[in-house]
């Protein structure tokens, strides 16, 4: 039990902040923490320590958060209930642009039309978008969370990268896709 405590407060922070960057939200993101040590806790025994603890806890993450938005969907075909509205990321801005309100509020604008993008992708192509660019993974590495080829994480990870440019679009009209629509 020592052990399980040491492992979640030495990870704590880093699976908290990968689960904000996948769900967008604070609330999600605790909750996503928390079903991941939960679930990490229920199956340690299937460590095989053939990968790093951090890769294996990302991994983890990744495929909690990608099955709570497969059942999410799933309710929703069910029920036929519109989805609830995300709340917009509370990530805290840059303190440098603190101190200019003009500056703070484009920032937090962006910030929001973000999030709204990233929650436009798949939750395969957000995750691969998530590992690579947040967390700084490699190919190699995000391939070995996710169980699926290079090949497909770099072919998830271009999706991801042109419906996003689309998607913003409007903030460099360069970087949209307007002669491929």
């Amino acid at each position: 039990m020592s052990a399980f405590r040491e492992l979640v407060e030495r990870y704590q922070k880093r699976i908290y902040y990968l689960a904000k960057n996948l769900t967008g939200n604070h609330q999600d993101a605790e909750d996503l923490a928390q079903d991941v040590f939960l679930k990490v806790y229920h199956s340690i025994s299937k460590f095989r320590q053939e990968a790093r603890l951090e890769t294996w806890l990302h991994k983890v993450t990744v495929n909690a958060f990608i099955d709570k938005k497969r059942k999410k969907i799933l309710k929703l075909m069910d029920t036929n209930s519109p989805s609830e509205p995300q709340n917009p990321s509370q990530e805290p801005i840059e303190k440098s642009i603190s101190g200019n309100p003009e500056r703070y509020t484009d920032a937090r604008l962006m910030q929001q039309h973000i999030q709204q993008a990233l929650k436009q992708l798949s939750p395969k192509e957000r995750s691969v978008f998530v590992l690579k660019h947040y967390q700084q993974q490699s190919i190699r590495e995000i391939s070995g969370m996710l169980n699926i080829a290079e090949g497909t994480v770099k072919s998830l990870l271009f999706r991801a990268i042109r419906k996003l440019q689309k998607s913003l679009s409007f903030y460099k009209p360069d970087l949209g896709l307007e002669n491929n629509k």
